[in-house]
């Protein structure tokens, strides 16, 4: 009899359980959902602030002088003043379009190094066994710590000797040899990842390392290579202090440099020193756009998360 009316309570039991179990889950489900929306929320928060000095400069850029001077930074423009970029292009003592051929073709030069050395010196650290490997790695990412501050004299003192002051070589010839201790380790990162079955196939086909390199390493590498191009060219875009020291013909300046230039011009201009920043910051912008989802696919398989 007790073990016929146990069998008849389980079921009684199962569903107590049963019940209780969804009653849970609803909870469970109610808490993730309110995390979410808080989550979403303060994110909202932050991209709207961090896009506010964005706005102000487009804002800023679409007014005359005289509406800046009468109404807020963040009022939108009662008449879209769309001169103000034709000003700033048409200028014949900052010329732009001389600026953006200069800054083009340094990112450029500078990109296509980092790209092709960075590479070269991260396969060994990913591929290949040596003594000391990890060691020379450290040291490697070591010198992340050391502050550009502190050999900015030493090595203008040595591209002094070159006789390379005022010219473009210390900005771009130096990307060819090495490429950067963080763009070596996002590349090595990034190889790591890729299956040495490939390697060892390979190699049973008599392929060498260098062929391997070309043709297998790097094919397949090619949402890290947009991400260091991106990095690179954005910095080198946005470089202000590397061309303020080692150039000094006006026509060899860059965007940012020129912009500084203008400024000196037209100080108090506001409208015309906020469309020149938004003329500059288009290029990046595009770049951006075009190349998101290689971006964020080599952020995430790296390991950089």
């Amino acid at each position: 009899m007790r073990a016929n009316q146990n069998i008849v309570a389980d079921p009684q039991a199962q569903a107590i359980d049963y019940e209780r179990y969804r009653i849970a889950a609803k909870r469970a489900e109610k808490v993730t959902a309110a995390a979410r929306v808080l989550l979403w929320c303060v994110l909202l928060a932050g991209s709207v602030l961090f896009m506010l000095p964005l706005y102000m400069m487009v804002v800023m850029s679409l007014k005359s002088s005289q509406e800046i001077a009468a109404s807020s930074v963040w009022s939108w423009p009662r008449h879209l003043t769309w001169e103000n970029f034709q000003t700033v292009l048409s200028n014949p003592n900052a010329p732009f379009f001389l600026f953006f051929r200069n800054s083009a073709i340094i990112a450029t030069l500078t990109t296509a190094g980092v790209i092709v050395s960075s590479s070269l010196v991260a396969y060994p650290f990913a591929r290949l066994r040596f003594r000391g490997r990890d060691r020379l790695f450290i040291l490697l990412l070591s010198t992340m710590m050391l502050p550009g501050l502190v050999v900015m004299i030493p090595t203008f003192i040595m591209y002094k000797y070159l006789h390379w002051v005022d010219t473009w070589n210390p900005l771009w010839v130096p990307a060819w040899f090495g490429g950067g201790a963080f763009n070596i380790f996002l590349m090595r990162q990034f190889m790591m990842g890729i299956p040495r079955e490939l390697d060892e196939a390979a190699f049973i086909d008599g392929a060498t390392h260098s062929t391997i390199f070309w043709r297998i390493v790097m094919p397949n590498s090619g949402a890290a290579l947009a991400t260091i191009g991106i990095f690179c060219f954005v910095y080198t875009w946005k470089d202000f202090m590397g061309p303020l020291i080692y150039l000094s013909s006006p026509d060899k300046q860059t965007l940012e440099l020129g912009l500084r230039t203008y400024q000196t011009l037209h100080n108090e201009e506001w409208h015309l020193l906020m469309a020149g920043s938004v003329l500059i910051m288009i290029p990046l912008i595009v770049m951006f756009l075009l190349g998101q989802r290689y971006f964020v696919k080599g952020i995430v398989m790296s390991g950089i998360k």
